[in-house]
Formats: C-alpha cells, sequence, structure tokens
C-alpha cells in the first residue's frame, strides 16, 4: 500500500533524494519536475532523452530551473556505450581500445574531451569508467567496456579516466564494485557468481577500485553478483559485507555509493525492485539507479514509499537513510560548484597537438587502437565499392540494439557504391551471392564467443581468399584473411579508423 506523507516531510525528502531514475522524453515530463522541487537529488538520462547537444543542455536547464543542484547522470562510457551519440556511434574508442594501446595520456585526454561535452550540456555525473578486469574472455556483458584483462593496466587507465573527467567537473562514478569481470552470465539476465579466493579477488578485482579510491573518484557503482567469498547469500548491491564492510570500511571509500540498476533481473527477479532498494540502502548504498526499463512516476513513488515505510517499521534505520542523502547532497555540491567555476570549459588547461579541447582526440585514439594484420600473401587495398558482410550477434542491454556499428558507412563515405548486409548466422552462399564480383568485407564482434561466425569466416576464405576480416569486439580469435583489422571496440570512430586501413589509407 502507498504510504501518503506531506512533500515537507524530511524522511520523504531523504527518500527522494536517494532515488536516481529516469523518464522517457526529450524535456523534463510535468511529474518528474514536481518530484525535483519536492527533494528528488538525482536525474538519470538514457539515449531516448536526448537527440543533439542542443537539445540536451535545454533539458538539463530546464531540470536546474526546479533545483540548481540536481545531479544529472548518464551512462556515457564512449566506444559501444553511449547515450550521447545513440544513434551515430560514439567520437570516442571505449575502454578495450584505450587499453589496448595503453597510454595513460591519451586514456586521460579522451575522458576529459567526453567530460568537456557532457558538462557543455549541464550532465555532472557519468556512471563510467568501468574498472572491470576482464579476466573471463567469454564474459557477455563486460568484454570491450573493459581496458583489459590485466589488474595493473586496467588499474592506470581507470586512474587516467578518472582524472580526465573530474578535472572538468564531471563526478566519476568507477564500476561494477568488486569487479564484474569474471562472469559468464549477464546480470541484466540473472545473477552472476564468483567464486573465487580472498587473495584472488584482492590481487585481481579490487587492483582497479583500490587506485580509483586513491584517485578520489567521486562515487563507485555496486555491480548485482554473488560474490561467495564474502557474502555466499545476497549480491554485492546488497550486502553489507561488501558494500559496509570491504568499500567502505576496508578500502576507505567515503563518496557515493550508487547501485547499478535496481529493475536488473539479477535483483529484481528475486528481490523486487521495492525490497531491493530498501535492502541496498542498509547494506551501505546511497542511490538507487532505476530507470533504464521503468521509467514512469509510479516507480518513483514506489521506491520513496517502500524506504519510508522501512523506517517507519524499523528495517531501515532512519539515520542510514539520512547519512545516504547528505552523501547524495554533498556530491551535488561539488558538482554545482565546478558548475559555477565553468569548469566544463577546461580554464587554462594545457593545449598539447591532438588532445585539446575539440579536437578530435576520439578519432586519433581509435586510430593509433587499431591492430593490422596482413595474410601470407601480399594486400591488395580494396579500391573499388566492395560487399560488406555483417556477421551481427544479439547486443547486450547495457549496448542496445540501436546504435549502429560496424564499418559499410565509413567504407560507403570513402568508396560510394559500397553495399551491405546483415547476417545472424553462418550463411556462405548466401554472402557470396550477394557480393558478386565485388571484394567481400567480413565484420565480425567477438569472433571467439560465437562458433557461427567462425564457421562463416571460414567458408568465406576458402571461396575468396581475398576478403578482409575485420573484428570489433575481443580480439581473441587468430587472426584471418588477407587483411585482418582488430579495432578493440565497435564505436564509429572505430570504424572509420578501420575503412582507412582497407583502403590503405590508414596502415
Amino acid at each position: 500500500m502507498t504510504t501518503l506523507v506531506h512533500a515537507s516531510d524530511t524522511l520523504t525528502r531523504d527518500a527522494l533524494t536517494v532515488l536516481q531514475p529516469g523518464f522517457v522524453g526529450t524535456t523534463a515530463p510535468d511529474w518528474l519536475r514536481r518530484h525535483v522541487g519536492e527533494g528528488l537529488s538525482s536525474v538519470g538520462l538514457f539515449g531516448r532523452n536526448i537527440v543533439s547537444p542542443e537539445q540536451l543542455a535545454a533539458l538539463t536547464a530546464q531540470l536546474r530551473a526546479e533545483r540548481d543542484d540536481v545531479l544529472v547522470a548518464i551512462d556515457e562510457e564512449g566506444g559501444d556505450v553511449t547515450r550521447l551519440e545513440v544513434k551515430q556511434g560514439s567520437s570516442f574508442p571505449g575502454s578495450y581500445a584505450l587499453g589496448s594501446v595503453d597510454d595513460v595520456e591519451l586514456t586521460r585526454a579522451v575522458a576529459r574531451e567526453l567530460g568537456r561535452r557532457l558538462a557543455q550540456c549541464g550532465v555532472d555525473l557519468n556512471w563510467a569508467p568501468s574498472a572491470d578486469v576482464n579476466s573471463n574472455a567469454e564474459n557477455p556483458v563486460i568484454g570491450v567496456r573493459s581496458f583489459g584483462p590485466d589488474p595493473d593496466l586496467v588499474a592506470r587507465h581507470t586512474v587516467a579516466y578518472v582524472d580526465g573527467l573530474q578535472g572538468v567537473g564531471v563526478a566519476a562514478c568507477t564500476k561494477h564494485f568488486p569487479g564484474h569481470g569474471d562472469t559468464n552470465v549477464d546480470s541484466h539476465d540473472a545473477l552472476p557468481r564468483i567464486d573465487v579466493d580472498l587473495a584472488t579477488l584482492h590481487a585481481r578485482e579490487l587492483v582497479p577500485f583500490r587506485a580509483a579510491i586513491a584517485a578520489g573518484t567521486k562515487a563507485v557503482m555496486s555491480a548485482h553478483i554473488l560474490l561467495s567469498a564474502l557474502d555466499p547469500h545476497r549480491p554485492a548491491t546488497l550486502s553489507p559485507q561488501i558494500l559496509t564492510g570491504l568499500l567502505r570500511q576496508e578500502l576507505g571509500f567515503e563518496g557515493l555509493i550508487v547501485t547499478d540498476g535496481m529493475e536488473m533481473q539479477a535483483v529484481a527477479a528475486t528481490y523486487g525492485i521495492e525490497r531491493g532498494s530498501v535492502l541496498a540502502i542498509a547494506a551501505g548504498a546511497d542511490a538507487i539507479c532505476v530507470g533504464g526499463g521503468l521509467c514512469d512516476e509510479d516507480t518513483v513513488l514506489r521506491l520513496r514509499d517502500a524506504l519510508v515505510d522501512a523506517v517507519r517499521t524499523g528495517e531501515l534505520p532512519e539515520e542510514r537513510l539520512a547519512d545516504a542523502a547528505a552523501r547524495v547532497r554533498a556530491l551535488a555540491a561539488w558538482t554545482q560548484s565546478h558548475r559555477a567555476r565553468g569548469a566544463g570549459s577546461v580554464p587554462g588547461a594545457a593545449v598539447q597537438e591532438g588532445t585539446a579541447p575539440g579536437a578530435d582526440i576520439g578519432l586519433v585514439a581509435a586510430r593509433r587502437a587499431l591492430k593490422v594484420t596482413r595474410g601470407e600473401r601480399p594486400y591488395t587495398p580494396v579500391t573499388s565499392a566492395p560487399y560488406v558482410a555483417s556477421f551481427t550477434p544479439v547486443a547486450n542491454f547495457a549496448v542496445g540494439d540501436e546504435t549502429p556499428w560496424g564499418i559499410a558507412a565509413e567504407l560507403e563515405r570513402l568508396l560510394p557504391g559500397t553495399e551491405t548486409g546483415s547476417y545472424a548466422e553462418a550463411s556462405v552462399d548466401a554472402v557470396l551471392g550477394a557480393a558478386g564480383e565485388r571484394r567481400i568485407v567480413a565484420v565480425v564482434r567477438d569472433a571467439h564467443r560465437h562458433p557461427w561466425m567462425t564457421e562463416a569466416l571460414y567458408g568465406l576464405l576458402a571461396a575468396r581468399p581475398d576478403t578482409v576480416v575485420v573484428e570489433m569486439g575481443l580480439n581473441e580469435a587468430e587472426p584471418r584473411g588477407a587483411l585482418h583489422i582488430a579495432t578493440h571496440g565497435a564505436a564509429r570512430v572505430c570504424g572509420r579508423a578501420a575503412a582507412e586501413a582497407v583502403v590503405g589509407t590508414g596502415a
């Protein structure tokens, strides 16, 4: 039953303060603006809310007309996971590409430029970077979102990313604590379980998080994973042992703890979003992220009232809710102070060629991230319009299926008349029939995880040895093709860099 409480009630305001909800539309609906006025301190943005930088700036201004210190959060990792450019593909390569280059100054410059663009649009909390060590190459949800499989590499690039974002006044939210890299289950769909001992946890998963905390990350996002060595019963998001015992007490993190999306099945299927939110705040979380799927006023009211009821029944200490709300307000004050100083314009920032604000640093990084392997025969660049065969796996929820990927559009720009087809199975005869006499460029994503892709590549290369292969996921499979190009991610700029290599201008 919904508990009716007056909008001025301190308890209700605190319950609203700890929520980070989403909404539908490119302008703020009346109900959202009303709740911001009543105490809602954060709003989460997704691709459905954004069509252009100008529209986004108007939206955030609309929210701040209700409350100047409202936190506006977004899931903008760059690379495969983009909300700013959900319909076009990102202007920045993702973490795996940056980790493959392993130049921390490049990573810092990319994050700084990305942060500058967010700040200019009024966004001041980024649910990034991913500090997950992608130790399991079969991971279906992290993959190219991680800087790589080495803990020290992930740590130094996580620090650089945090520095880049926060240097322009955008709070970083390092995720997914205590580490989502060694999973073979997507927590959007079910509860992943990691059965490593504590020694492995400290030597691998926690290394980047320790570094991020030392670097001053303003926020940390929890993972919906069961880490049996620390808590065999509850996922990390709901675990006092993990959020309070490990993150707060052992690692000494004093910033904002944000949950991953509460409607994800790893939590919602077992606990429901109301019960899950109460348990998360009780465990030590400070902010409840919701809105990727559930994005209406009823969701906000349900969560608000569940928290209020839990305090009134004694299940949730009022002091814990008040502490969580205070941490949200503290972060909002930090971002507000940076906005007042105009941090997004990067006053006095050192200007370096290729890394200055406004420079095409994303394309610079994408070109550096390419790994090009030539076949046994001399490679003849593609000089006439080819046929691009994209072998397309099912996109995970974090990436989504709205964002375009591949290299066909970039090849069309360089070689007008380029044709393309998308395939979800090993359709070698169909590809050959559609291609005719054209050169074939086969584009794959995580071929090592999809046997049907490997089968398709074998068939194409047997029939057409001059086929070019472009891998836009994890570069785990053995290079094959007249030219094998590993982009280390599927951002739009990665596609452009690959297209340049195909035609012989970039490799």
